[in-house]
């Protein structure tokens, strides 16, 4: 029986908009002076529900603001939802922003040890691995290079290259193959499926539905924070592409 890594029930993540937090103290005075303060709010995430077990692909998929980038961060506990539930077993690699975790003023070496620090690994650990992340990289020539100064490609690479080769047990991944050439994102969705026949587990947001359907086998679909659909990767990405066509959301929803 598969193990259970991830389950989410019924999260919610709620944002407030114009309190005092956001618009200052002298904002705050003034408007609650003139009568016109007001506290708005809207829910980035609604009522989501899924599960995540050993040797699964999700994708999550929906267009720009459906609130994937937050469910992800609820995921890998930078937030906390407002509502519902989470529940994550096993050590986490999240790359939700390339450039999170680096320091633009070392060299790619030594970001490369910044970055497995922060994911709690010894320094021990990191020299045994650190070849092995540079050979997959292909950034050799680029060790002692200042990491302000390598391009978006690059970034992209040496990022995917910590996450996926210091061995987490649930990879989480943003758009992040979305940078670099044709090449390198063959060989980074291999090293994916190799990570799932490992047992380990993969959540994936990404905007290209082929890309989806080769390497997933279950599908988050999100619109507006709502959830669409989730199941099995063709049913839910084909629902999800009439919909890019009509208009149109599945009838029981």
């Amino acid at each position: 029986m598969k193990k259970t890594v991830v389950t989410a029930k019924d999260v919610s993540v709620e944002y407030v908009i114009g309190d005092l937090r956001n618009i200052g103290l002298k904002d705050f005075v003034l408007k609650k002076l003139t009568n016109t303060y007001q506290v708005k709010s809207f829910l980035a995430v609604n009522k989501v529900s899924f599960q995540v077990e050993q040797g699964d692909m999700l994708g999550i998929i929906g267009s720009n603001g459906a609130g994937k980038s937050t469910l992800l961060k609820v995921i890998t506990q930078i937030m906390r939802p407002s509502k519902g539930t989470i529940q994550v077993k096993g050590k986490i690699a999240a790359l939700l922003e390339l450039a999170s975790g680096f320091d633009g003023d070392l060299n790619l070496k030594e970001n490369t040890y910044l970055r497995g620090a922060i994911l709690g690994y010894t320094r021990e650990f990191m020299d045994r691995k650190y070849p092995e992340i540079l050979a997959f990289s292909e950034l050799e020539a680029f060790e002692e290079r200042p990491f302000k100064q390598l391009s978006s490609g690059m970034k992209s690479r040496i990022a995917f290259s910590i996450a996926s080769l210091v061995e987490p047990e649930i990879l989480i991944l943003d758009e992040v193959l979305a940078v670099g050439d044709g090449a390198f994102r063959e060989k980074s969705e291999a090293k994916m499926q190799e990570i799932i026949q490992n047992g380990k587990a993969t959540i994936f947001v990404s905007h290209s539905i082929p890309q989806v359907r080769r390497m997933c086998n279950k599908v988050l679909w999100l619109d507006h924070g709502k959830q669409i659909g989730f199941g099995e990767t063709n049913a839910v990405c084909d629902a999800y592409e009439q919909f890019l066509k009509k208009g149109v959301f599945p009838k029981d929803k």
